[in-house]
């Protein structure tokens, strides 16, 4: 699971709300040991993805760097060849 969270820092355009909640739901998944919260788990798993969400949006706003902006696309395409890598051995 922790493999998809990505970063989110130092992106043109910056991390969507999207990005930064499906982030926190894997990071709520991951701790939790569930993917599908029983009934009785709901709301309580809801509510750390809410303040999670929350977190990461503050530590993002937070967060300076000298370095220049990351392209999605180009990210993507290093983590494609990556995975071709480690995926045909």
């Amino acid at each position: 699971m922790c493999r998809n969270i990505q970063t989110l820092h130092n992106f043109e355009p910056p991390a969507t709300e999207d990005e930064v909640h499906a982030a926190a739901l894997q990071y709520v998944r991951k701790i939790s040991g569930s993917t599908k919260p029983s009934q009785a788990n709901q709301a309580a798993f809801d509510l750390a993805i809410e303040e999670i969400a929350a977190a990461t949006g503050r530590l993002l706003a937070g967060l300076t760097t000298n370095a220049p902006p990351r392209d999605r696309e180009t990210e993507a395409a290093k983590a494609k060849a990556r995975a071709l890598i480690r995926y045909t051995r």
